[in-house]
């Protein structure tokens, strides 16, 4: 079987014909991580055991006529969800040791479907970076390039993706981190709108910012994953009671009809010429394909990076909070003295991004500041969404480049946050506004490196990103 380029449709179709089996699949994507994650290191964990026996269970049933939309599927998971008798480190060490005694939602509905649970992908801590290099534990390489960062903060899974050594990965994002990787190791990676996807056992950074998606190595994987995931859950109270539409059944391949927005904004000369280019390619193969184009406007977006640094580290000082050494995870300093306790736990157990991220947010939160600081961000986010509500009055979807710039080189920002902090501008809106969106590959820039469309839709509308991201990745690949 040809692993690297083996997409969740076409394994799920082998194994029904029997041409392999999950074992058989399984078997060979652990052999492929022995023989290549060395270099790479998307990969922070593996129970190779625990895969192989879920993979068993799934053939087992499936010889009994048994069913499931991902029956015997392997899919690698971020460390950040929790999955039952897994690790989950979030990439950090103050969480040492500790194993998750339940499934997020978005986990047990991917196990209902037969999904097996294969590994967990390296991650920024806490999901706060956009390179993977923040992880506590390793630096993730992109396989397009060694040389490079594969984005974050879910880069593992991006990678794990990218190299073949996963068919498909779940990651998180709540400022882009899901489609920013995918954008630089060329894969592509879904943001599902705010509330569409349970949150429940992912870990929060940004409770209202967070949401669970899919990196696969087509936009018909994204689709039929979504479908499992999506739905009601009671355990999350942001979680919305509204039908889940056949996703896979809508994709097509013209754009008949299909109205796209191209805001101005995300094209300035802050955008790398040839990203720039190939994304405005894009857009004209879409009008090839039978859609009309119109110019809108996003006045607000200058604020965004602004506001959502603002949002995300008050939220993130508030749920890091429980860290502290007593309940779970990493201890460290006198058990008599719980005050020094707190403090050199907290010290040891975080890296430097989250310890500046806790300290902008408590200091963001803080008596004589709230209004200044977090008040007004959160003014400005009403005003963003006020502008998304106001460019889908015209258009069905927006078509933007999914990050500014393709991959850097591993260092090349890391010591200067601020610069990292900008490379957001386009992603951070669409979860400040709560809307959905999608990165599929379209072409390549600076060294070759992979380029990211971003297609941008209303809330609770990702059939239309699916529609026309469908419709370009099929005309682009043929």
């Amino acid at each position: 079987m040809d692993i690297h380029s083996l997409t969740v449709r076409e394994a799920l179709a082998s194994m029904e014909t029997g041409k392999f089996s999950s074992e058989e699949l399984v078997s060979e994507l652990m052999s492929l991580v022995r023989e290549e994650d060395g270099d790479i290191s998307a990969y922070v964990s593996i129970d190779e055991e625990n895969v192989l026996a879920q993979a068993r269970e799934a053939d087992a049933l499936r010889a009994k006529g048994g069913k499931g939309r991902l029956l015997g599927v392997p899919i690698a998971v971020k460390d950040n969800l929790n999955v039952k008798g897994q690790t989950c480190s979030c990439a950090s060490k103050i969480l040492k040791g500790y194993v998750s005694p339940y499934d997020a939602t978005a986990i047990a509905n991917l196990k209902k479907e037969g999904a097996v649970m294969a590994g967990r992908t390296n991650m920024d801590e806490f999901a706060m970076g956009s390179s993977t290099e923040n992880s506590a534990l390793k630096i993730t390489r992109n396989p397009r390039n060694m040389e490079y960062v594969p984005g974050g903060s879910s880069g593992g899974s991006a990678a794990a993706v990218a190299s073949g050594m996963a068919v498909a990965a779940l990651g998180s994002d709540t400022g882009g981190s899901i489609r920013q990787p995918s954008a630089f190791c060329g894969c592509v990676g879904l943001k599902p709108s705010y509330g569409r996807v349970s949150r429940y056992g992912l870990t929060a950074f940004a409770s209202s910012l967070d949401q669970i998606g899919p990196i696969t190595k087509n936009v018909a994987d994204s689709a039929l994953i979504l479908n499992v995931m999506a739905g009601f859950d009671k355990m999350d109270s942001t979680s919305l009671d509204m039908s889940v539409p056949g996703y896979s059944e809508m994709l097509t391949d013209k754009l008949d009809g299909v109205r796209i927005g191209i805001p101005s904004e995300c094209f300035s000369d802050a955008v790398d010429e040839s990203v720039r280019e190939n994304v405005l390619s894009a857009t004209k193969e879409c009008e090839k394909l039978g859609a009309t184009l119109m110019d809108v406007n996003l006045p607000h977006m200058e604020y965004a990076v602004a506001a959502y640094y603002i949002i995300a580290t008050a939220e993130a000082s508030a749920n890091l909070a429980r860290y502290d050494g007593v309940r779970y995870g990493f201890r460290d300093g006198n058990d008599h003295d719980v005050i020094e306790m707190y403090r050199k736990t907290r010290a040891a157990g975080f890296g430097s991004e989250v310890k500046r991220r806790i300290i902008l947010g408590t200091y963001v939160l803080s008596s004589g500041y709230y209004d200044a600081y977090y008040l007004s961000a959160q003014k400005v986010r009403t005003l963003i969404r006020s502008d998304f509500e106001k460019a889908f009055e015209k258009c069905d979807v927006l078509l933007t480049p999914t990050v500014p710039t393709c991959a850097y080189k591993i260092g090349e920002k890391i010591n200067d946050p601020l610069q990292m902090y900008l490379g957001d501008i386009l992603t951070v809106t669409a979860n400040l506004a709560g809307i959905c969106g999608i990165s599929v590959p379209c072409g390549a820039g600076r060294d070759g490196l992979p380029v990211g469309l971003q297609v941008l839709g209303p809330s609770f509308k990702e059939e239309n990103i699916f529609r026309v991201a469908n419709a370009y990745e099929m005309r682009t690949t043929r």
